[in-house]
C-alpha cells in the first residue's frame, strides 16, 4: 500500500465523487515540494510518477490528463480510444501526448476527469441526475474566452436534452490575492458591466484592482443556466502548506482536481 496524501473533499452530490489534492504527502523536492502532479513544470519525472501512483490508489481508473493551454477546447473522454496514462520507462517518462484541451466531459461511470491548477479555477459541472460530468480549467483568459460555456454546451449536446446543472469551483487564487490591471478588468466589463462588482481598486497602487476570480466564474455559470453554484472558499495563495501557487512562488508544482460519476 502506497502512503496516503492530503486531499480536500469536493461537493457532496449524489452519484458523483470529487476531490482536490493538496501538496502534503508526495515525494517531490523544493520548489515542487510534496504532491506535485504536473509533469510539465520542471520537476523530476520519477517523483511525479510516484506522486501520480499514490493518487491512482484513490481513483477507480487512470485519470484523463489534459494538455492545458488556457483555451476553450473541450475533450470528450468517451470518444477517444487513446490511453490516458503516461508510464515510467528506463527512468524517463514515456513519450505520450495528452489531448490539448482545457476541459473534459464524460458520461461513463468511473471515468476520471483531471484538472491541474496552481491558482487557476478548477470547475466541476454535473447534471441533476448525475448522468454526465465535466471538469474545466479556467484562468482569467479561459474564463473570458468562454471555457465554462463551451463545456456546458458540449454536455448539453452529449445528453441531447435540457438539464438542470450544478457546479463546484475548487481552490484557486482568492479575491485578496489576485491583482490585475486595466486590461483584465476591461475584458470582463466588456462582457458584462455587472462584473464591476468583482473588482476592488487598490488605493495604494493606481491602475490596479483586486479581482474575485471565483465570483466572476460563478456569475458566468449562473448566466449560462447553472442553477446551483458552490465555491470551496479556499485561496491557493494564502495557504502555502496546502496549495501550490504560481502567483506566489513562480516555479512551483500543480495540484489536481479529480471528478467522476459513480457506478
Amino acid at each position: 500500500m502506497l502512503p496516503a496524501f492530503a486531499k480536500w473533499a469536493g461537493p457532496s452530490w449524489p452519484g458523483v465523487s470529487a476531490f482536490c489534492s493538496e501538496r502534503a504527502g508526495g515525494v517531490s523536492q523544493a520548489p515542487y515540494a510534496g504532491m506535485n502532479l504536473g509533469i510539465h513544470v520542471g520537476d523530476d519525472p520519477s517523483a511525479v510518477a510516484e506522486n501520480r501512483a499514490r493518487l491512482r490508489t484513490q481513483l477507480p481508473a487512470d485519470p484523463c490528463w489534459l494538455d492545458q493551454v488556457h483555451g476553450t477546447e473541450v475533450f470528450d473522454a468517451d470518444a477517444s480510444s487513446e490511453a490516458q496514462q503516461s508510464t515510467l520507462v528506463n527512468d524517463s517518462v514515456s513519450v505520450w501526448h495528452p489531448p490539448r484541451a482545457d476541459a473534459a466531459i464524460t458520461q461513463t461511470p468511473g471515468r476520471v476527469l483531471a484538472i491541474l491548477t496552481a491558482d487557476c479555477l478548477p470547475v466541476v459541472i454535473v447534471d441533476e441526475a448525475a448522468t454526465i460530468i465535466g471538469a474545466a480549467h479556467a484562468g482569467w483568459r479561459g474564463l473570458v474566452g468562454g471555457v465554462l460555456e463551451s463545456t456546458l454546451t458540449r454536455m448539453a449536446q452529449a445528453t441531447g436534452a435540457s438539464s438542470s446543472w450544478k457546479a463546484w469551483i475548487g481552490p484557486a487564487i482568492g479575491p485578496q490575492a489576485f491583482e490585475v490591471g486595466a486590461d483584465v478588468r476591461d475584458a470582463f466589463l466588456a462582457d458584462d458591466a455587472g462584473n464591476d462588482a468583482c473588482f476592488v481598486p487598490r488605493l495604494d497602487v493606481p491602475g490596479k484592482w483586486w479581482a474575485d476570480l471565483p465570483e466572476l466564474a460563478a456569475r458566468r455559470l449562473r448566466r449560462a443556466g447553472v442553477a446551483q453554484v458552490e465555491l470551496s472558499g479556499r485561496c491557493t495563495v494564502s495557504e502555502p502548506s496546502r496549495y501550490f501557487s504560481y502567483r506566489r512562488d513562480g516555479t512551483t508544482g500543480r495540484i489536481a482536481t479529480l471528478a467522476w460519476l459513480n457506478a
